[in-house]
């Protein structure tokens, strides 16, 4: 069995400390060419984007793509909406996750997969103050731990 390679492309560090991730889901997504080309010299950012449902469509809006150099007039607006690629079946079940309290849609990496560019989007709960402290003191904790252990087998 061969494992399928994928080549990371970006993520969205800020999502997992600023939200519960409940589920993830692969989605393709629309592009135009000078798009693609940008996104495989790395100029993308997610960190300020976001997804919704819109008349039964999924949409990645706050992405920015940097304009292709190379690409004169057939470059698009960086920060456009863009159509994510869902079947039917995974919208309704986003819609279904969304109308719950405080549920919303976040992307966590874009990368390429078998030459496509895919985007994970994570069904997310937001952190409240309290949990996010909780977090950087288990994440001290174990640091501290793994320092201990590390001076006591010198």
């Amino acid at each position: 069995m061969v494992k399928e390679e994928v080549k990371v492309i970006a993520q969205n560090k800020k999502a997992r400390h600023d939200y519960f991730i409940e589920q993830t889901l692969e989605a393709g997504i629309v592009l135009s060419g000078t798009e693609v080309k940008s996104i495989r010299l790395g100029k993308v950012n997610l960190k300020d984007s976001y997804a919704s449902v819109e008349n039964g469509e999924v949409m990645i809006s706050g992405m920015h793509i940097s304009p292709y150099e190379q690409g004169n007039i057939f470059n698009k607006d960086p920060l456009r909406d863009r159509k994510l690629l869902l079947h039917k079946y995974e919208i309704r079940k986003l819609i279904g996750y969304i109308q719950r309290d405080g549920m919303t849609l976040v992307p966590i990496q874009l990368y390429f997969k078998k030459g496509k560019v895919k985007l994970e989007i994570g069904v997310a709960k937001g952190k409240k103050l309290h949990d996010k402290r909780d977090d950087i003191a288990e994440r001290d904790a174990k640091r501290e731990i793994d320092r201990r252990l590390k001076e006591s087998n010198r």
